[in-house]
């Protein structure tokens, strides 16, 4: 551990693979062909900065109510390992860094997605809907999937089909990833002062609208392939995939147990970077340089 590591763990590094893996694919379908590897190493970067930035703000604001949970009490905030000034001093730093170099290397607008989702990420899902809406899950998803948009933007200089379809993609998915998370950590989040949609409805309720939200994600999923974006290897992997969640969603509202909703939660993450890896294993295998 070196005195730098406190500092990256405020970014949350293990979220930050899943951002890069659903900006790419997107990249590449904007650019109709794989850019110059400096024009993937610049937008990764700077989106991989803007998302640094959110994560390390809201590390900073939420840092009371990490305390309360076990599963952020290790954090560096709550465990004292830095000061809050010297968070938001970081963060404040990556936001600024972030959407800068997305504006001096690639296009204007990949700097105000990055910068508007930092942004919504900071003042609309923390600050003001996460401590008083179990519809923060809903709403917050919006922030969590501008990678694409950004990616997008970057290299076309709008927003399209390109950007669109895998930023639904994760925002479809997160409620169910999220929700599983809730139904058996319920207490800590409860303890924390977070609504959830559980307490207002009721736990079955919410294993069954985690199953519509996943139900929704196949044919959004296979949207690209009807659009002529991706081929027969995606298709293939996004049917497989997301039978597959929809299998272990549908053994939660049975099983109605904790180890089931843990289940959910580890399936749905190997879910979207599995999707994700399938796109761009099937722009691979099309070549071609933009």
């Amino acid at each position: 551990m070196t005195a730098l590591t406190p500092y990256l763990e405020l970014t949350k590094p293990r979220l930050l693979p899943l951002v890069l893996l659903s900006g790419l694919p997107a990249l590449v379908m904007a650019a109709g062909g794989w850019p110059r590897i400096e024009v993937l190493a610049v937008i990764l970067v700077g989106t991989a900065l803007a998302a640094g930035a959110a994560n390390a703000l809201n590390c900073y604001l939420e840092r009371e109510r990490d305390r309360d949970m076990l599963r952020t009490r290790t954090r560096p905030l709550p465990d004292g390992r830095l000061s809050p000034r010297a968070a938001l001093a970081f963060g404040l730093a990556l936001l600024v860094a972030g959407p800068g170099l997305l504006a001096s290397s690639a296009h204007p607008l990949a700097a105000a997605v990055a910068l508007a989702g930092i942004l919504f990420y900071v003042f609309v899902y923390t600050i003001w809907l996460k401590p008083r809406s179990s519809a923060a899950v809903i709403v917050g998803g919006v922030a969590g999937a501008v990678a694409p948009l950004i990616a997008d933007a970057a290299i076309t200089g709008t927003i399209g089909a390109a950007g669109l379809i895998p930023f639904a993609i994760i925002f479809v998915w997160q409620p169910p990833h999220f929700w599983a998370i809730t139904l058996y950590r319920r207490s800590e989040y409860e303890q924390a002062g977070f609504p959830l949609l559980l307490s207002r409805v009721g736990e079955q309720r919410t294993r069954w609208q985690i199953v519509i939200w996943i139900a929704c994600l196949l044919p959004l999923t296979l949207l690209p392939v009807a659009l002529d974006m991706l081929g027969a290897l995606y298709a293939g992997a996004a049917f497989g995939l997301s039978a597959w969640f929809l299998y272990h969603g549908v053994r939660l509202v049975r099983e109605k147990s904790d180890e089931a909703a843990r289940r959910v939660f580890r399936v749905s993450l190997i879910y979207l970077m599995a999707l994700f890896v399938a796109m761009i294993a099937d722009l691979a295998l099309r070549g071609g340089t933009a």
